[in-house]
C-alpha cells in the first residue's frame, strides 16, 4: 500500500479569467478552420546516438553498456518524439517559447502537456529504422471546450492532436499518436496536489533523478524552446512553479523505457499515458511497473513525496 500522498505540496493553476464574446467567436472560428502539418525528417543514427545518452535507461550507468544506433537499427518505441518538429523563426513563437502550430488564439496563451496515446503498427513492413528517411503528418483529431459555461472564470481549450509517422516506401503508417494539450489564460496560483488512488503493487522499479542538463538536452533535442524546462525566473513568475518542469514527452518516454529495460524484447502494442501532477527538475522520480495480465503492464512516477506525476498504460506480446 502507497502512504497518503502529502497535502501541503501546492501546485499551479489558472487565475480567474473571463473572456469576452470577441474572444470566444475567435476561438470558434479558429476550431472551425481546418488545420493540418506535414513535417520530413531523417532519423540519424547521430540524433538518435544523442537520445541515448540522454537517457538514463540507455546511458551506459545502469549495468547495461552505452550502445548507439547503428544504421537500419529499429527506432524504439516512441524515440519518434525527438524528431519531425516544426522549424520555425525565434519571431514566430509564442511568448512562452512554443511553436504556434495548432495553438488556439488570445488570451489561451500557456500550454501544457496532458498527456496522449500511441499505437504501433505490428506489420514489418511498416517499420522505422535508424537511418530512415519518414514523415509525419499531423491533424486535429478533436477540440473540447471546458469551463465556458455562464459565470465560470477558469476556461481551458484541450485540443487532441492526431500525427502519422510513415517511413519513405512503407506500406502504412508505423506509429499513430494522439497528444492532448490544454491552453490556459495567463498567470497561475495555487492548488492541491492531485491525488491517485487505486495503484497496483508494483513489480518492478528504476530510480533517476531529471537535472537541469537533462531538460536543457531533451528541449535541444526536440527543438523545444518552451520556457518553463528552461528559465526559472519564468517558471515560477509567469506560471506559479516552485521550478522548472520535466517535459511530459520525457517522463512518458520513460515510462516505456523503463518496461523495456526490465523486460527487453517485448514487441509494444499500446501506450495511453495521462499527465497527473507536475514533474519538477531535480527532484528524484521513480518509475513503477506492475503486470496487471499476461499483456498489459501499468505505469506510473512518483517523486520523493509520494506525488504521482503521470500514469501509463501499455499493452504488449512477447
Amino acid at each position: 500500500m502507497f502512504a497518503p500522498l502529502p497535502r501541503h505540496i501546492l501546485w499551479p493553476v489558472r487565475r480567474y479569467l473571463s473572456t469576452s464574446a470577441s474572444e470566444i467567436a475567435a476561438l470558434d472560428k479558429w476550431i472551425s478552420a481546418t488545420k493540418s502539418l506535414t513535417l520530413a525528417d531523417t532519423l540519424t543514427p547521430n540524433h538518435l546516438a544523442d537520445l541515448y545518452v540522454t537517457l538514463p535507461t540507455r546511458d551506459g550507468t545502469r549495468g547495461q553498456p552505452y550502445q548507439p544506433p547503428e544504421e537500419a537499427t529499429p527506432l524504439g518505441y516512441g524515440h519518434h518524439l525527438a524528431f519531425f518538429h516544426p522549424r520555425n523563426p525565434e519571431a514566430a513563437l509564442r511568448p512562452d517559447g512554443t511553436d504556434s502550430n495548432f495553438c488556439p488564439p488570445k488570451p489561451f496563451t500557456r500550454r501544457m502537456w496532458a498527456g496522449g496515446t500511441m499505437r504501433w503498427n505490428q506489420n514489418p513492413g511498416c517499420a522505422l529504422r535508424a537511418g530512415d528517411k519518414a514523415m509525419a503528418v499531423s491533424t486535429i483529431a478533436g477540440v473540447e471546450k471546458k469551463g465556458f459555461d455562464n459565470g465560470s472564470t477558469n476556461p481551458m481549450v484541450f485540443v487532441k492532436q492526431r500525427i502519422e509517422v510513415t517511413a519513405d516506401g512503407g506500406s502504412g503508417p508505423a506509429v499513430v499518436e494522439e497528444r492532448s494539450h490544454v491552453y490556459l489564460g495567463s498567470g497561475g496560483n495555487k492548488r492541491p496536489v492531485r491525488e491517485v488512488r487505486g495503484l497496483p503493487k508494483p513489480d518492478f522499479s528504476f530510480t533517476y533523478k531529471p537535472t537541469l542538463t537533462t531538460l536543457f538536452r531533451f528541449s535541444a533535442l526536440t527543438f523545444n524552446a518552451h520556457h518553463i524546462h528552461l528559465d526559472k525566473d519564468y517558471a515560477q513568475k509567469s506560471e506559479g512553479y516552485p521550478e522548472r518542469l520535466v517535459h511530459g514527452p520525457l517522463t512518458a518516454l520513460m515510462l516505456l523505457e523503463v518496461l523495456q529495460f526490465h523486460k527487453p524484447g517485448l514487441q509494444l502494442r499500446t501506450f495511453d499515458y495521462r499527465a497527473r501532477n507536475p514533474v519538477i527538475v531535480d527532484r528524484t522520480s521513480t518509475i513503477y511497473g506492475a503486470f496487471t495480465s499476461e499483456n498489459t503492464a501499468n505505469m506510473w512516477c512518483m517523486d520523493g513525496d509520494r506525488v504521482v506525476g503521470m500514469t501509463g498504460n501499455i499493452t504488449f506480446s512477447k
